[in-house]
């Protein structure tokens, strides 16, 4: 059995590999959640889960849901660098005002990235 580090490290790969195969993206998108959703299960208090599966969920379009789960990760106080800038990301995709967001991207400035975590895609031109 993979321990919950080597899960979260194929979780990403898989995740680098949306972009080789976007004939495949809700495939994978669906194992992606469906695996963190799995850890979680099992580690409920996994940020690194959390902000994984929060990113996940921001690139599907579900921004309700993912700001909900990056949250818990923020109350649990996660420190990482992505979990700050994947709720800034989720904020600017839901339309929210600058100011809202712009704390976040501001504490994340002086934060390192988790290797285990990744960030939500994040298109400047299409906002």
């Amino acid at each position: 059995m993979n321990t919950i580090t080597q899960r979260l490290e194929n979780v990403k790969m898989l995740q680098a590999k949306r972009w080789e195969n976007e004939d495949h993206w809700d495939d994978i998108n669906d194992l992606l959640i469906k695996e963190l959703e799995d850890i979680l299960t099992i580690e409920a208090q996994n940020t690194s889960a959390l902000i994984d599966l929060g990113a996940i969920l921001c690139d599907s379009g579900e921004y309700e849901t993912a700001l909900a789960v990056l949250k818990i990760a923020l109350d649990l106080g996660s420190e990482d660098k992505n979990l700050y800038t994947n709720i800034a990301i989720v904020m600017v995709d839901m339309g929210k005002n600058a100011e809202e967001y712009h704390e976040y991207l501001e504490i994340a400035e002086n934060m390192s990235e988790d290797p285990l975590t990744f960030k939500a895609y994040f298109d400047p031109h299409s906002h």
